[in-house]
């Protein structure tokens, strides 16, 4: 196996702030392979407008979660490589595609050939892609690790310990970012495939909806829309809604604003009453386990599909 590890997120502006967040959008919305949109056509409407509306926005949407430590993503992306690096005995940096620290500079510093671990479970051009790319082919790289049987249980782990503290509720929302439905293969199959499989070691049947969130823009996106749908519920009787994120390792803006803070008071607001967003799997101790899991894998190919019950 490589004597290093790269653990590779998507990124997070260096601070809540129109301009730390402006920076952060114009490299991310940058790549092609997040916007497909020809260079020429897409970059005017970027630079005149997107950059002039959207960053106070989302400034404050990133202040609203923001922690004493910095950025929940950068935080829990940091730790995990710190976790990683005492379980493997070996060197393990992070770095973000988007922001810092970087890429490139993550490997200079590292030196030696690393094994990449993208941070995404399911594998989508806008996001694994984009990391291949930056890393370069050359380099051993998770594609995806949706179905391997660590991450699997890794997941079960953190929704019975939520279950063990706070009961659980009539209805599970597995939550994944969503995409454009041109763009969904094979990462609609591969979230509903992970959904599956969790809800097979959970023991749970039809009590569990998949559903996909983060939608902008005009094109049809995957559906059903995770909050359209926590709303449906609460119109429907349903008093309580658990919602577990299994597409993000660590919680971030899209867990904690969108479903946290956004989501729950429109499910409120439609007449719910209790709204448990169940942690993601961040520095538990399964996680770290299944991670070291996954890098020892990728030595011998594929990863394991994970079993029938």
């Amino acid at each position: 196996m490589s004597r290093a590890v790269l653990l590779v997120n998507l990124g997070t502006p260096a601070a809540p702030t129109e301009e730390a967040v402006r920076a952060y959008l114009a490299e991310f919305l940058s790549d092609p392979r997040v916007v497909a949109l020809p260079r020429w056509l897409w970059q005017p409407i970027l630079r005149g407008l997107v950059l002039r509306s959207r960053p106070r926005r989302s400034a404050e949407k990133y202040a609203a979660i923001w922690t004493p430590a910095g950025s929940p993503l950068a935080v829990h992306t940091e730790r995990q490589a710190g976790l990683l690096a005492e379980k493997l005995g070996c060197r393990v940096e992070y770095a973000m595609r988007y922001g810092h620290p970087d890429i490139h500079s993550a490997l200079k510093k590292l030196g030696v050939s690393a094994a990449v671990l993208p941070l995404y479970p399911q594998y989508s051009d806008s996001a694994t892609a984009s990391v291949l790319d930056a890393v370069g082919r050359d380099l051993p790289c998770v594609r995806d690790f949706h179905a391997h049987p660590a991450y699997i249980a890794a997941l079960a782990a953190n929704v019975r310990r939520h279950w063990a503290a706070h009961g659980r509720g009539k209805r599970m929302i597995f939550s994944f970012h969503g995409l454009p439905r041109r763009a969904a293969a094979p990462y609609e199959d591969q979230c509903r495939h992970t959904a599956a499989l969790l809800a097979e070691n959970l023991g749970m049947k039809d009590d569990f909806i998949v559903a996909f969130q983060s939608r902008f823009g005009w094109a049809p996106w995957l559906e059903p829309y995770t909050q359209p749908t926590l709303v449906a519920l609460a119109r429907q009787g349903v008093e309580r809604v658990d919602v577990f994120c299994p597409g993000f390792v660590s919680d971030c803006l899209e867990t904690l604003e969108e479903i946290g803070l956004v989501a729950r008071a429109a499910f409120h607001a439609a007449g719910g009453r209790e709204f448990h967003l169940l942690p993601c799997l961040n520095e538990s101790r399964e996680w770290i386990e299944a991670m070291a899991r996954i890098v020892e894998d990728l030595k011998g190919g594929d990863p394991p599909q994970a079993p029938s019950r």
